[in-house]
């Protein structure tokens, strides 16, 4: 089971037809990263302040499967796939939040609308040149790879 942040979709994600845009799921996934990083301590304003270094995305692949509409509950999942010296991939989902969602897993049987993987990489931000992922980002992600289980609240 990966991390799991819960949205809603609103007006401002739609088109005329109602639909969320497509460019909207990676502003979800966006989301969701970032929430998953807090939730392992990992505060990027914090380590900008403190190494000077951001993560930056750098590749994203996508497949949507169906759409999701206004007023919809979504669950957004990030799980670290592979981990390098200056990149991460992380998969990602966006899901159609069950209306009665198991307690132990709420992604269990929800429908998956988008997923992909999406590559962020360490820069210095200054000069966007790649750099080293810092040891405590690392290590702390390298320790936390396989337990990534905590929905967060709505």
């Amino acid at each position: 089971m990966s991390f799991a942040f819960p949205i809603r979709v609103y007006w401002e994600d739609t088109d005329a037809g109602g639909i969320v845009f497509y460019a909207n799921y990676l502003k979800y996934m966006e989301r969701a990263r970032t929430e998953w990083l807090r939730s392992l301590g990992i505060a990027q304003r914090r380590l900008r302040e403190e190494t000077g270094g951001i993560f930056v995305v750098s590749e994203t692949q996508l497949k949507y499967h169906r759409p999701a509409r206004l007023d919809d509950e979504l669950l957004v999942t990030a799980e670290l796939r592979q981990i390098g010296t200056a990149s991460l991939i992380i998969g990602q989902r966006v899901l159609a939040r069950p209306a009665h969602a198991p307690t132990a897993d709420p992604t269990a049987d929800a429908p998956v609308l988008c997923e992909g993987s999406i590559r962020i990489g360490w820069v210095h931000a200054d000069t966007l040149r790649p750099a080293r992922i810092p040891a405590q980002v690392s290590g702390t992600l390298a320790r936390h790879a396989g337990s990534m289980s905590q929905p967060q609240k709505s």
